[in-house]
Formats: C-alpha cells, sequence, structure tokens
C-alpha cells in the first residue's frame, strides 16, 4: 500500500466533502417558487438579438406573444445581419398570432470595435423599444411558457431585486447531450451557487443570458450595455455589474421555459464550451494550468485510486461515491437514468479537452468565434 495513494486518496476525499458541504448545496435543483403578484404591473419591453436563428426563431417568437403578461409588453427583434430569413420567420409567427403589432424588426447596424455582437444587438434593441421600465434580454432560441413574464416580473417587484434570471432547460436528447448538458449546468452551478448568486451580501454573482428580466434604471447605474460592450460573457458581467452597483440579483432554475437549440454532436457542445471557456479563466495560461490540474485531481483521480488497492482505494471509492451523489439530482431534472451519474469524471475530461481547445483557439485568434464573427478582442 502506497503512502503518496492513501495521501491522495484523503485529498480527493477531502475536496468532494468540502464541494457536497460547502458550496450552497448547489447540486440540489430548487424549482422556482411564486411570487405574490403586485398591484399594478410595470412596462416591459423583450429585446431578442437574433443571427441565423431560422431554425428556432418563429417558435421563440411565438411563445413571447403568447405571454399572459397583464402590463404593458412590446417585443423587439434585432436581426444582426442574418442570411436565412431569420426577420421574415419572425414576421410571419407574428402574424399567424395576429399580434403583429407587438412585434417590430429592427436591422442591426455594423458591428463596431470594442463591442461584442450580442450586446451591440441588444444595445440597438433598446434604442428601437423606448421607454419601458423593464427589459425583457432573450435568446431567439428560447420558448417562453405562457406565464414566464408575469412570473418573473412579480419576483422583481416582490424580493425587490435589479435583476432576475433563469437558466432554462437545455435540450438533452441525443447521445452527446444526456452525456454533456447535465454536467454543463452542473458544473454552472458549481461555479455560481445559485443561493449565493441571490444572497446580497455575497459577492458572487451570475445570469444566464438566455432570459434575463432587468430594470432600466439598474442597467442606466451601472452606465448601460456600454460598461460591458466587450464581455464576451456578457450575461455573468451585467449581473455582476448590476450587484456590485448594490442592485439585487437573482438567479433561478425552471423546466418550463426551454431552449430549442439542438446539440446533436459531441462537436455542437465542444465548440460551445471552446467559445467562452477561457474568457472564463480571464485569458491566462496559469489559470488555465490550475484549472486542468484541479479537474484531473477531483474528477480523475477518485475512479484511478479503485485500482491502487486498500485504504487508498476506499477513499477513492468515498470520494467517487459522493461524486456521484452530488451529480444524480441534476441527472433526474433532465429526466435521465442514475447509469449516467457514474459517467461524470469522463464527461469532466471532455469538457477539460474542450477548455484546453478554447485557449488554442485563443491564441490562434479565434477565440469566441460565433456563426462566423469573431470575438473583437481575438481578431488578428
Amino acid at each position: 500500500m502506497s503512502l503518496a495513494g492513501i495521501v491522495l486518496g484523503l485529498i480527493v476525499l477531502a475536496i468532494w466533502i468540502g464541494i457536497v458541504f460547502g458550496r450552497g448545496w448547489f447540486w440540489w435543483p430548487r424549482v422556482t417558487k411564486l411570487s405574490p403578484e403586485p398591484a399594478s404591473w410595470p412596462s416591459v419591453a423583450a429585446i431578442v438579438p437574433a443571427r441565423d436563428e431560422a431554425a428556432c426563431v418563429g417558435e421563440a417568437i411565438a411563445s413571447l406573444l403568447r405571454q399572459d403578461y397583464p402590463g404593458e409588453f412590446s417585443i423587439v427583434l434585432v436581426d444582426d445581419h442574418s442570411s436565412d430569413g431569420t426577420a421574415d420567420i419572425a414576421r410571419r409567427a407574428a402574424m399567424s398570432a395576429g399580434r403583429s403589432d407587438r412585434l417590430r424588426i429592427a436591422a442591426a447596424a455594423p458591428l463596431p470595435h470594442g463591442w461584442t455582437g450580442k450586446l451591440w444587438a441588444l444595445r440597438q434593441g433598446m434604442t428601437v423599444a423606448g421607454a419601458s421600465d423593464l427589459l425583457l434580454f432573450t435568446d431567439a432560441d428560447i420558448a417562453h411558457h405562457p406565464s414566464n413574464l408575469r412570473e418573473l416580473a412579480a419576483r422583481l417587484v416582490h424580493k425587490e431585486r435589479d435583476l432576475v434570471s433563469l437558466m432554462v432547460l437545455l435540450h438533452c436528447e441525443s447521445l452527446a447531450e444526456r452525456f454533456l448538458i447535465p454536467a454543463f449546468v452542473f458544473f454552472f452551478a458549481m461555479l455560481y451557487p445559485f443561493a449565493w448568486v441571490n444572497d446580497r451580501e455575497h459577492r458572487i454573482a451570475a445570469a444566464a443570458g438566455g432570459c434575463i428580466l432587468i430594470k432600466r434604471e439598474a442597467l442606466e447605474r451601472i452606465g448601460g450595455l456600454e460598461s460591458i460592450r466587450g464581455e464576451m460573457i456578457d450575461d455573468c458581467a451585467l449581473a455582476a455589474a448590476v450587484k456590485h452597483s448594490g442592485g439585487g440579483i437573482w438567479l433561478g432554475l425552471t423546466r418550463e421555459t426551454r431552449s430549442l437549440r439542438r446539440y446533436p454532436r459531441l462537436a455542437d457542445i465542444w465548440n460551445m464550451v471552446a467559445r467562452t471557456a477561457y474568457t472564463q479563466l480571464r485569458h491566462s495560461p496559469w489559470l488555465l494550468g490550475a484549472t486542468v490540474a484541479g479537474m484531473a485531481l477531483a474528477y480523475v483521480a477518485p475512479p484511478l485510486l479503485l485500482s491502487a488497492g486498500g485504504i487508498a482505494a476506499w477513499l477513492g471509492g468515498a470520494a467517487w461515491l459522493l461524486m456521484m451523489i452530488a451529480y444524480l439530482p441534476m441527472v433526474r431534472f433532465y429526466r435521465l437514468s442514475p447509469l449516467w451519474s457514474p459517467l461524470l469524471p469522463a464527461t469532466a475530461l471532455v469538457y477539460v479537452a474542450a477548455t484546453i481547445d478554447s485557449a488554442r483557439r485563443y491564441r490562434k485568434g479565434k477565440g469566441g468565434q460565433w456563426k462566423g464573427r469573431v470575438a473583437w478582442r481575438n481578431a488578428r
């Protein structure tokens, strides 16, 4: 029996005890409870940036048009130089619903230096939307359940928050999605424990960019979208700016509002992760090395220790068991078999490899590439 193996086993077990009991119970999905409705409803403008979203935009716009929101509500779709008829499909969806009056479509101006494409589109959409009390920033691949806006606005008003956001249900049917998508949400929640995000006294801030409702006055307080115009991970940057300015934020999880975007192949999810993973590490080789080492220690070492025998194997097995217990609620949240839970070490290896690839892309000037456009800060 190797002393080094025992020490390694003690370390990985301590890591997982800390993860399970010391990260705000992030691993236990909590379905959002309803808040009391306000006496009066603030006006809302939904801003939908869209770039080549023909496959999803019709259903997304239709879901917004079906909102049962009692207050004033309008929708602005910003067509970001699409080449697939995105704007026409959105227009037809509004006509089919008999609500063409509620949808305005704006063509995006050329992207100026210093802005990411999505934030520039949102900024132009705000100009078209005019003066509304609240802004709903939502993607063109999100299908909102009919009472989603009503529930978000009630929570924002009742809880006196400046920004509320939902991590929507991601598509999870293909083999690649089942292998990687629940882990994506699990890792996100580990990085940004929702309980800490929602605690006004905790500095951690995050939001999910597919569904953000924000007070216009809170946005103005932080200097508008101009203050984060170059941020690749714009949702978390926006939440951080609001929270650190003294505002209250809230992030929740939902099954009802869902993403329409499909990831049929492993490469589709790989590209999603590789697009921004190195940005999350602030483009630091040192943070990249620490992340790779930490992921290997936390996720790969426990199953490998089983082959060491003796106490080391027991310690590794206990760490792996804690890992499976922590991951199981997210697996079940996505209504998958518990048998996916023991595969988290293999899933983690894929995410590590995609993160390394993200750094490689950045070094080659291709970081943040999305639908043929490279983030301005990475262009060579």
